[in-house]
Protein backbone atom coordinates (compact mmCIF):
# COMPACT_ATOMS: atom_id res chain seq x y z
CA UNK A 1 0.00 0.00 0.00
CA UNK A 2 1.35 3.40 -0.84
CA UNK A 3 1.05 6.46 1.63
CA UNK A 4 0.14 9.91 0.22
CA UNK A 5 1.23 12.90 1.87
CA UNK A 6 -0.65 16.18 0.34
CA UNK A 7 1.12 19.69 0.92
CA UNK A 8 0.92 23.21 -0.46
CA UNK A 9 -2.84 24.20 0.30
CA UNK A 10 -3.48 27.61 1.94
CA UNK A 11 -5.45 30.60 1.73
CA UNK A 12 -5.39 32.34 -1.40
CA UNK A 13 -7.22 35.73 -3.30
CA UNK A 14 -9.20 35.05 -5.87
CA UNK A 15 -6.70 35.00 -9.50
CA UNK A 16 -3.94 33.72 -7.22
CA UNK A 17 -2.28 30.54 -7.46
CA UNK A 18 -1.28 27.74 -5.44
CA UNK A 19 0.75 24.21 -6.09
CA UNK A 20 -0.24 21.49 -4.17
CA UNK A 21 2.08 18.17 -3.97
CA UNK A 22 1.44 15.22 -2.69
CA UNK A 23 4.49 12.85 -1.61
CA UNK A 24 3.87 8.98 -1.78
CA UNK A 25 5.90 6.50 -0.16
CA UNK A 26 5.41 2.27 0.60
CA UNK A 27 5.24 1.87 -3.26
CA UNK A 28 6.80 1.52 -6.58
CA UNK A 29 5.27 4.79 -7.75
CA UNK A 30 5.32 4.28 -11.15
CA UNK A 31 2.48 1.65 -10.64
CA UNK A 32 0.14 3.98 -9.53
CA UNK A 33 -2.15 6.37 -11.75
CA UNK A 34 -2.59 9.87 -9.49
CA UNK A 35 -5.25 11.62 -9.81
CA UNK A 36 -6.22 14.42 -7.18
CA UNK A 37 -9.79 15.22 -5.60
CA UNK A 38 -11.50 17.81 -4.18
CA UNK A 39 -14.24 18.29 -1.81
CA UNK A 40 -16.25 21.21 -0.63
CA UNK A 41 -18.38 20.99 2.80
CA UNK A 42 -21.78 19.28 2.30
CA UNK A 43 -20.84 17.95 -0.98
CA UNK A 44 -19.48 14.92 -2.69
CA UNK A 45 -15.87 15.01 -3.97
CA UNK A 46 -14.95 15.58 -7.08
CA UNK A 47 -12.67 14.75 -9.63
CA UNK A 48 -9.79 17.46 -10.57
CA UNK A 49 -7.45 15.93 -13.04
CA UNK A 50 -5.74 12.82 -13.21
CA UNK A 51 -2.24 11.57 -14.73
CA UNK A 52 -0.96 8.05 -16.22
CA UNK A 53 2.16 6.41 -14.46
CA UNK A 54 4.67 7.73 -16.90
CA UNK A 55 3.10 11.79 -17.60
CA UNK A 56 2.35 11.62 -20.51
CA UNK A 57 -1.51 11.26 -19.99
CA UNK A 58 -3.40 13.62 -18.39
CA UNK A 59 -7.00 14.23 -17.62
CA UNK A 60 -8.87 17.16 -16.47
CA UNK A 61 -12.72 18.03 -14.64
CA UNK A 62 -14.06 20.72 -16.77
CA UNK A 63 -13.55 23.18 -13.93
CA UNK A 64 -10.11 22.89 -14.05
CA UNK A 65 -9.45 22.99 -17.74
CA UNK A 66 -7.04 25.71 -18.84
CA UNK A 67 -6.26 26.27 -15.00
CA UNK A 68 -4.75 24.12 -13.45
CA UNK A 69 -2.19 21.44 -14.38
CA UNK A 70 -1.30 18.31 -13.24
CA UNK A 71 2.47 16.65 -13.75
CA UNK A 72 4.36 13.90 -11.81
CA UNK A 73 8.06 13.07 -10.93
CA UNK A 74 8.70 9.88 -10.51
CA UNK A 75 12.27 10.29 -9.76
CA UNK A 76 10.69 11.84 -6.48
CA UNK A 77 7.80 9.87 -6.04
CA UNK A 78 5.88 13.18 -6.40
CA UNK A 79 2.72 14.58 -7.93
CA UNK A 80 1.49 18.15 -8.19
CA UNK A 81 -1.18 19.96 -9.14
CA UNK A 82 -0.65 23.63 -9.98
CA UNK A 83 -4.01 26.02 -10.21
CA UNK A 84 -3.73 29.29 -11.32
CA UNK A 85 -6.34 32.17 -11.50
CA UNK A 86 -8.17 30.44 -8.69
CA UNK A 87 -11.65 31.45 -7.64
CA UNK A 88 -13.88 31.29 -4.89
CA UNK A 89 -15.89 28.09 -6.01
CA UNK A 90 -11.95 26.09 -6.06
CA UNK A 91 -12.40 26.30 -2.21
CA UNK A 92 -12.21 22.36 -0.82
CA UNK A 93 -10.32 19.93 0.60
CA UNK A 94 -8.11 18.44 -2.12
CA UNK A 95 -7.00 14.81 -1.68
CA UNK A 96 -4.42 13.03 -3.43
CA UNK A 97 -5.13 9.72 -4.55
CA UNK A 98 -3.33 7.01 -6.16
CA UNK A 99 -4.83 3.49 -8.22
CA UNK A 100 -2.38 0.98 -8.97
CA UNK A 101 -1.95 -0.38 -11.91
CA UNK A 102 0.24 -2.88 -14.36
CA UNK A 103 -0.74 -1.14 -17.59
CA UNK A 104 1.91 0.99 -19.86
CA UNK A 105 -0.62 2.49 -21.66
CA UNK A 106 -2.71 6.06 -21.48
CA UNK A 107 -4.99 5.24 -18.47
CA UNK A 108 -5.94 7.66 -16.65
CA UNK A 109 -8.66 6.85 -13.76
CA UNK A 110 -12.10 9.85 -13.28
CA UNK A 111 -13.52 8.13 -10.50
CA UNK A 112 -13.38 8.09 -6.47
CA UNK A 113 -13.87 4.18 -6.89
CA UNK A 114 -11.28 3.30 -8.68
CA UNK A 115 -8.86 4.72 -6.09
CA UNK A 116 -7.27 3.03 -3.28
CA UNK A 117 -5.48 4.62 -1.57
CA UNK A 118 -5.55 8.58 -0.30
CA UNK A 119 -3.95 10.98 1.33
CA UNK A 120 -5.42 13.03 4.42
CA UNK A 121 -5.96 15.99 2.17
CA UNK A 122 -5.18 19.84 2.24
CA UNK A 123 -7.29 22.74 2.80
CA UNK A 124 -7.66 25.68 0.00
CA UNK A 125 -9.53 28.37 0.49
CA UNK A 126 -9.74 31.40 -2.13
CA UNK A 127 -11.01 34.18 -0.78
CA UNK A 128 -12.92 37.01 -3.04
Amino acid sequence: QVQLVESGGGLVQAGGSLRLSCAASGGTFNNYVMGWFRQAPGKERDFVAAINWSGGTTYYADSGKGRFTISRDNAKNTVYLQMNSLKPEDTAVYYCAAAGTSSRWSVVFTTVYEYGNWGQGTQVTVSS
